[in-house]
C-alpha cells in the first residue's frame, strides 16, 4: 500500500511538504484537516490550489465506505463494515455509556491467532491495517453517526501486539492535541498473550489499559481454545504481566470469555486466585457470544454469578460484561463473515 499522510505524524507530513517548496506552517494545517476526516485535499480551503493538486496525485487520501451499518433497537449499539481502498472489510463497533461512547476497532483484516470461540480468525490473516485506516475507523465512526468518541478499545479483529508498529503509530496519532486528542487513559488495548510484544510495550509506559484474553486458568484448558498459549504457556504471560504492572503501575484488566463446561466451574475460579496473587487485576467476565462455526456455548446466568463472587470474596475485582448489540451481529468478526460469504455464494443461492 502506497505511504499515506493521514498515518505520518505532523512533523514527518512537514518533512513532505518541505521537499515540495512549502512553508513550515503548512504541516499543521494538512494534519489538522486530515484529523478532521476531510475526503479530498479540495476540502482543505486554506491550501493553495496548485499545493492541493499535488497532494491529490501523490498522496490519495482513502477514506473508507460503509458497506453496511446495523443499529441494535435494544441499546443503541451501531456496528459498521467499512470497505478499504483495496476492497477488504473491517468492522468497528460504537457502544453507548453513561461515561460516553466507545469505538471498538479492527487493528488487521482477519486474524492469525486462531481462537476457537473468536469469528475473527475463521478465514486467517488477510493483511494487518495502517495506522490511518485504525484511525479513520474511530474518525468515521464519529462523523457518520454524530457522536463524540470518548474512548477507544483495540478489541476488534485481529491481534493488535501482532502489529505492533503501526498500532503505537495509530496510538500516537489519536492522542495528538492536534488530532482527535483521546486520551491514553482512554484507550485498552486487548492482546491474547503475545508476550515479547507485552515486554516491548511495557518499555513504553503507555497510560492505555491492557485487556489480557486469559480465558482459562492453566495450560490444559487454555491450549484447547487459545493455540496461542502453546507458544507463550500460561505462566510466562502471567509473568509478563507483572512485569507490565512493575513497569507501568497500570492495573491489568483480564477477559474472560464464559464457556459452558470449558472454564467456569468454582474451581477454575479458585485456580485464577492462586495463580494472581498478589497481582493488582481486574476480571471482565464475558458472556460467549454465539459463533455459527463453535460447538463451545455460554455459561448459564448462575455459574457466571457464582464464578464473579468467588473472585470478589478473594479481592479480585469482577465485573460481567454488558452484552450490547446481541440483535446485530456484534460479536468480533460475525458481520464481516457474514458479508464474505454472501459475495462468495453463487447468485441463485442467495
Amino acid at each position: 500500500m502506497n505511504e499515506n499522510l493521514k498515518s505520518m505524524t505532523m512533523a514527518e507530513i512537514g518533512g513532505v511538504l518541505k521537499e515540495l517548496g512549502q512553508p513550515a506552517f503548512r504541516a499543521k494545517q494538512v494534519f489538522t484537516w486530515l484529523h478532521k476526516g476531510v475526503k479530498s485535499y479540495d476540502e482543505m480551503s486554506n491550501l493553495p490550489q496548485g499545493l492541493r493538486a499535488e497532494l491529490t496525485s501523490r498522496y490519495p487520501i482513502c477514506a473508507p465506505e460503509v458497506v453496511r451499518k446495523q443499529e441494535s433497537q435494544k441499546d443503541g449499539t451501531i456496528k459498521y463494515l467499512w470497505r478499504l481502498s483495496d476492497g477488504n472489510c473491517v468492522e468497528t463497533v460504537l457502544m453507548r455509556y453513561h461515561y460516553g461512547n466507545t469505538v471498538c476497532i479492527s487493528s488487521e483484516v482477519g486474524c492469525r491467532m486462531g481462537c476457537a470461540f473468536c469469528a475473527s480468525t475463521l478465514g486467517g490473516l488477510v493483511r494487518k491495517l495502517e495506522p490511518f485506516e485504525m484511525l479513520d475507523q474511530v474518525l468515521f465512526t464519529q462523523i457518520d453517526s454524530g457522536l463524540p468518541i470518548s474512548h477507544i478499545v483495540l478489541m476488534g479483529i485481529g491481534e493488535p501486539l501482532d502489529n505492533f508498529d503501526n498500532v503505537m503509530r495509530f496510538l500516537e496519532l489519536v492522542n495528538s492535541a492536534d488530532g482527535m486528542n483521546i486520551s491514553m487513559r482512554h484507550i485498552s488495548l486487548s492482546t491474547c498473550g503475545l508476550v515479547p510484544k507485552i515486554d516491548e510495550l511495557a518499555k513504553r509506559k503507555l497510560q492505555i489499559t491492557l485487556s489480557v484474553s486469559l480465558h482459562a486458568p492453566n495450560d490444559e484448558v487454555r491450549n484447547t481454545i487459545m493455540p496461542v498459549n502453546k507458544a507463550y504457556p500460561t505462566e510466562q504471560l502471567l509473568a509478563a504481566c507483572r512485569r507490565y504492572y512493575a513497569e507501568t503501575s497500570r492495573r491489568i484488566s483480564f477477559e474472560y470469555a464464559m464457556i459452558h463446561g470449558v472454564n467456569d466451574s468454582a474451581e477454575h475460579a479458585k485456580e485464577l486466585i492462586h495463580r494472581l496473587k498478589g497481582l493488582p487485576a481486574h476480571f471482565n467476565l464475558i458472556p460467549l457470544n454465539h459463533v455459527e462455526e463453535s460447538p463451545l456455548k455460554p455459561s448459564t446466568r448462575d455459574a457466571v454469578a457464582k464464578f464473579q463472587k468467588t473472585l470478589e470474596d478473594a479481592g479480585i475485582p469482577a465485573t460481567v460484561r454488558r452484552t450490547l448489540g446481541g440483535d446485530i451481529d456484534a460479536s468480533c468478526g460475525q458481520l464481516r463473515r457474514k458479508y464474505t460469504k454472501e459475495r462468495s455464494a453463487p447468485a441463485n443461492s442467495r
